[in-house]
């Protein structure tokens, strides 16, 4: 049979000596890491001894220049997987410490403790100012109040989150 002949450890030496450096070289050349290069030929003839039986002699070079061109994108996209892993760890780390993220907490519970004790019109003023974006003179609009009375309201709400939180 034509293709075990390959398996012969004559014709695998010949097969060894005939295609090695040019294997190393077309990877080294593409994706010039020597070591890298160096290492896939090895894989790749470890590859063809494996699979000797089912690899026709005249077909030996395709197959190991195949075999060693995948393997070299394997390993290419392998670490373009670990370098989008570790970008993706570095920036989602906080840089904060134990100490700050608990006084952060505390903060924001106090914070919204304290807007959740505000009187109902206060705080609807407060909230609509703070964190809807509102100007004054929308709020009174919306609420069919002057902008006096808005003022006061936010006034009134600003002393008691001031004074609560100042505690902290």
């Amino acid at each position: 049979m034509i293709s075990d002949e390959v398996c012969e450890p004559d014709v695998f030496d010949n097969i060894y000596e005939t295609n090695a450096n040019n294997l190393r070289n077309f990877l080294y050349y593409k994706y010039g890491d020597l070591n890298a290069a160096e290492d896939i030929v090895q894989e790749s003839f470890i590859k063809l001894w494996i699979n000797c039986t089912k690899v026709a002699i005249e077909k030996a070079k395709s197959f190991l220049f195949t075999v060693a061109n995948n393997l070299f994108i394997d390993i290419k996209r392998h670490e373009k997987i670990v370098l989008n892993y570790q970008k993706s760890r570095n920036t989602s780390v906080d840089k904060e410490t134990p100490e700050f993220i608990m006084q952060e907490k505390e903060f924001m519970d106090k914070l919204q403790h304290t807007i959740g004790s505000l009187p109902d019109k206060q705080r609807e003023v407060f909230l609509l100012n703070r964190i809807d974006k509102k100007t004054y003179r929308e709020i009174a609009e919306m609420l069919d109040l002057t902008v006096k009375a808005v003022e006061k309201r936010m006034q009134k709400a600003l002393i008691i989150v001031r004074k609560e939180i100042g505690k902290i």
